[in-house]
């Protein structure tokens, strides 16, 4: 179901019990939300049936909704080890599905997402979840009530913003070695 849109980003926010999505429309340089949710992974006991429920929603919402990139939130080093293992292996799940698609990805730290946001990399879920429905223009009753599927929407935006940059703030110093860092993005 390819929408009217020039590019579609989906938004992943990886996690074990509840994973956030939020697909982001572009027209030019007009993000539109086009859809956000969760996956709610807690009622299942076995991790790799988690895994495997990941795998096949996120590879459902793609061929849905036929995204262009995705942008997903980097895990961010906690004080457990067995939940950040967990977690990579939730957005690696993830990652698997757009690349079956061919579909490139962009990762980025939380502190960078709410940064891009709200302005603030030290944000709150609530501050981003406010500023996308002000920066979107999204109707209270369809913000969502867990603010996973707003953190993946705020990926998706930060993504956006990321490629509106001139080359030089995104560390590239020329065409040459924009090339070199991005072939799949170049036509021959």
């Amino acid at each position: 179901m390819k929408m009217e849109f020039d590019n579609i980003i989906i938004g992943i926010d990886p996690g074990t019990q509840v994973m956030g999505y939020g697909l982001l429309g572009v027209n030019g340089k007009t993000p539109k939300l086009i859809a956000m949710g969760v996956l709610r992974l807690n009622l299942m006991e076995d991790h790799y049936l988690r895994l495997q429920h990941i795998y096949e929603r996120v590879s459902g919402i793609i061929d849905e909704y036929l995204p262009d990139e995705m942008a997903i939130e980097a895990p961010f080093y906690g004080k457990n080890v067995q939940s950040m293992l967990k977690l990579g292996r939730a957005q690696g799940v993830a990652m698997i599905a757009a690349l079956n698609r061919s579909i490139p990805i962009a990762e980025y730290e939380p502190r960078k997402i709410k940064m891009a946001i709200t302005g603030n990399g030290a944000a709150s879920k609530e501050q981003v979840s406010m500023m996308l429905q002000r920066i979107l223009h999204i109707d209270q009753q369809q913000m969502p009530k867990l603010l996973d599927a707003t953190d993946a929407l705020a990926a998706a935006l930060c993504h956006f913003y990321e490629r509106q940059k001139p080359l030089q703030s995104r560390g590239t110093k020329s065409w040459a070695s924009y090339v070199a860092q991005h072939p799949d993005r170049v036509k021959k």
